[in-house]
């Protein structure tokens, strides 16, 4: 598998257009473009003009990246992810998250919309992943020039430092936040209810599309992760109504303003944590 560009080579071309050099970043899915919208950017750059990188063709997804402020915290944002199921490699998929590395990103909290598979997640909570599944099919860590280092640890993948600073961040705002395991499934097709079935019995609390390749790159490169979904709609069989992207969109719409409210919150704390 070959990577698209030279991931520091990238991370050169930012650094020549900031001064700024944060060490948190976000990566920004459905239902969190509202994020974006808050950020006070220094810099902002299409994906169009970052080799290596590829243009989101999903709505939703805005394609551009951002340097600047969440609250007091200066901030990476990725206004937007290209998917697996678009047609691009997983090197593809997962090229920014080796950027970010690049530019000296230590910490990375990853967003998406998310199908409710526990009963308790309902469309319109907030889950924070306390573990995941990888049932992609695949692995961004297979071929590449990774070895011998390919063999990733992965029982702590999930930060529980940055898991509690989200969880701290909600009670603040008083924002419900739930726990549990995201599954992640390569689409783009919405699962059978004999596949939610399957994935309930294996543990999973919401299935999505998207970001256990990016934890898995992210740990790879040594950064901490937490994953934050917007679950906005039931997983297949658990409404009687068929799911679409024009629900998931609309969820999303109307969850914006409580997600940049949390992620705004958890970057304060961020702050202070870093002092």
């Amino acid at each position: 598998m070959k990577i698209a560009a030279d991931p520091v080579a990238v991370a050169g071309q930012l650094k020549k257009i900031t001064r700024l050099r944060p060490t948190l970043a976000f990566i920004l899915g459905s239902g969190f473009q509202g994020t974006g919208a808050a950020v006070r950017a220094t810099t902002e750059v299409d994906y169009s003009e970052l080799p290596g990188f590829s243009i989101p063709e999903v709505a939703g997804h805005v394609g551009k990246l951002s340097v600047g402020y969440l609250g007091p915290a200066p901030v990476i944002v990725l206004n937007g992810r290209t998917h697996y199921y678009e047609g691009h490699g997983m090197d593809a998929v997962t090229f920014p998250v080796r950027v970010l590395a690049a530019c000296g990103v230590k910490d990375l909290i990853l967003t998406n919309a998310a199908g409710g598979i526990n009963p308790r997640c309902k469309a319109g909570d907030f889950m924070v992943a306390t573990d995941h599944l990888n049932l992609m099919g695949t692995n961004p860590l297979i071929g590449g020039p990774f070895a011998p280092d390919r063999f990733v640890d992965l029982t702590y993948a999930h930060s529980e430092r940055l898991a509690k600073l989200l969880k701290r961040a909600a009670a603040a705002r008083k924002i419900p936040l739930r726990s549990g395991v995201y599954a992640a499934v390569s689409g783009p097709c919405y699962e059978t209810p004999a596949e939610v079935r399957a994935l309930a019995r294996l543990g999973a609390d919401a299935v999505g599309m998207s970001t256990v390749p990016e934890v898995i790159v992210a740990r790879h490169c040594g950064m901490e992760v937490a994953v934050l979904s917007a679950i906005t709609n039931p997983a297949a069989n658990r409404k009687q109504k068929p799911l679409s992207h024009q629900e998931v969109l609309s969820a999303g719409r109307r969850m914006q303003a409580r997600a940049a409210e949390l992620l705004a919150q958890f970057s304060e704390l961020y702050a202070t944590e870093r002092g």
